[in-house]
């Protein structure tokens, strides 16, 4: 089984695909929109099973397009969707973020908590700028140093794994040069990381090794991720998630 088989497989039954959680995703919505009547159209790019998506559509006046590239993902985010009644105002396209199909200014909101990574924080807000209408509002979340200096261990594997990372002054000045207007920034907090996904995915190694007969693909898998808990445990203080709210420029 390809490795990319096994990622799925681990991760599809989780509620999140990464950190976050309901009230962090309430909060970056108070700052992005400041009349939830208001019809909007909003792209969730990189939606997983779509714990973000499913709650913009129940708590927005919105249609909702939401853009994975693994159409496993989006089958568990329809599905949700029936059985919370929101199906009708949520689109599923099964596509690459940085192949996105949509005409210039056609949204109100772009979405992405966790995702934008995949392709590099400066690439995507640069080449999602076009989608946004004149004033339109841009919402991502992304790995963040949250002090000036941090131990040489996770400087060094956050260097290996995402060399984009980076403070949220930095983050704020590449919107800035994009041509966005920072509105808000806020690090996502210890419960959202460990309650909401760390947990919850340990609590599905044992089964997850098992269907796979312990393969030493399933688990390096494992051992990378238990690796990532480790290290989160051990230098929380020193990185989030942070989330940025930036309105387009005209």
């Amino acid at each position: 089984m390809e490795n990319m088989q096994l990622v799925i497989d681990l991760h599809i039954e989780g509620a999140r695909q990464g950190p976050g959680s309901r009230q962090a995703t309430e909060r970056a919505i108070d700052f992005a929109v400041s009349d939830r009547s208001i019809p909007l159209e909003v792209a969730d790019i990189g939606c997983g099973t779509g714990a973000s998506a499913i709650l913009l559509a129940q708590l927005l006046n919105a249609n909702i397009t939401a853009v994975d590239f693994l159409p496993q993902f989006l089958d568990v985010l329809r599905t949700k969707a029936d059985q919370l009644g929101v199906s009708d105002r949520i689109t599923t396209l099964a596509c690459s973020m940085e192949s996105l199909p949509f005409t210039d200014e056609q949204f109100d909101v772009i979405w992405s908590e966790g995702a934008i990574y995949n392709m590099g924080f400066e690439n995507g807000i640069q080449q999602w700028k076009r989608l946004l209408k004149a004033g339109g509002v841009l919402v991502v979340s992304e790995i963040t140093w949250t002090t000036a200096q941090r131990p040489l261990e996770i400087q060094d594997y956050w260097d290996t794994h995402y060399p984009e990372i980076g403070t949220a002054s930095s983050k704020m000045k590449v919107l800035e040069d994009h041509g966005y207007t920072p509105l808000a920034y806020f690090a996502l907090g210890e419960e959202c990381w460990l309650e909401n996904y760390y947990q919850p995915l340990q609590e599905r190694f044992q089964q997850f090794l098992a269907r796979h007969h312990h393969s030493s693909e399933a688990t390096n898998l494992v051992a990378a991720e238990e690796r990532e808990i480790s290290l989160f445990q051990q230098f929380r203080q020193y990185f989030s998630y942070g989330v940025y709210i930036a309105r387009k420029n005209s």
